[in-house]
């Protein structure tokens, strides 16, 4: 099982997703334990608030150190111990008597992606710093959290809708949480590559039909199938994951020719332009 924290002025947002979908079946089933903390609660002063002018001047509000350092340092000073439960007692954590890593959302932070996630579904307990207001001070970053990550260059409120963005990928490669166990190792990213097109009944809608190979019952081609159009759609959408993706020799014989099609129909493609031009 992993357990995750999250520290948060907004917990209703979080504890709705909590509760629907893969990450509600997860936390049903005990595969995945997910608490929202409002690090409001931790504040030291009568008006509870959580933020300040910054030092030095400037526009917006700054995250204070003392709620945040509070509820985290709560977390961790009532960790489970491991022999608190069966299940527990007979498991193997990642990085043993470690404590669990701190994660701030921040937009200067690490790239997220499916090789990050990997790496975090191999803990046992994580704890997300989700900021709102403009930033943190700087101390929460330099002495509570462990890593820092950002999924895009692009600016939103605050950090929950970032962090359950991680949690979700992270709780779907949990064992168990997903109906199919291959559906996780077959997404787009897991291999390296987009996935392939997927089709289902009707095997005609509105005389677009399915290819005529995933009706074959041939398994073995259906596979090569699939592994070309995954090749495909990855150098026609994001040409940059082949350089990371791991390939065999006949997957590289297979990208010579789709490259020379691709060529082939991008060079036809500007053919027909220039003719329409004129």
């Amino acid at each position: 099982m992993i357990k995750i924290d999250v520290l948060t002025l907004f917990p209703e947002m979080c504890e709705v997703v909590f509760g629907t979908s893969i990450l509600g079946k997860a936390r049903d089933k005990g595969i995945a334990r997910l608490n929202a903390v409002n690090f409001r609660d931790y504040a030291n002063n009568k008006h509870s608030s959580v933020d300040d002018t910054p030092y030095g001047g400037g526009g917006g509000m700054v995250l204070k150190p003392e709620p945040i350092f509070a509820a985290a340092e709560h977390l961790l000073d009532n960790l489970e111990s491991p022999s608190d439960s069966a299940d527990e007692a007979n498991a193997t954590p990642h990085g043993e008597g470690a404590k669990p890593r701190i994660i701030l959302m921040c937009p200067q932070g690490r790239p997220f992606d499916q090789r990050v996630a990997e790496e975090l579904a191999r803990e046992k307990h994580l704890i997300f710093i989700c900021g709102h207001y403009e930033g943190y001070d700087e101390r929460i970053r330099e002495h509570l959290v462990t890593d820092e990550l950002s999924i895009g260059d692009y600016v939103l409120t605050g950090g929950e809708l970032p962090a359950l963005t991680v949690i979700d990928a992270v709780v779907r490669l949990q064992p168990g949480a997903l109906g199919n166990e291959s559906s996780a190792v077959t997404d787009s990213f897991s291999t390296g590559l987009l996935e392939y097109p997927h089709y289902t009944r009707p095997a005609e809608f509105r005389g677009w039909k399915v290819p005529d190979m995933l009706l074959s019952g041939h398994h073995a081609n259906i596979e090569a199938w699939r592994r070309e159009q995954s090749l495909k759609r990855t150098l026609e959408r994001r040409p940059e994951l082949l350089e990371r993706a791991e390939l065999t020799p006949k997957d590289h014989k297979l990208l010579e020719r789709l490259k020379t099609e691709l060529n082939e129909a991008n060079a036809g493609n500007r053919s027909k332009e220039e003719e329409t031009s004129f």
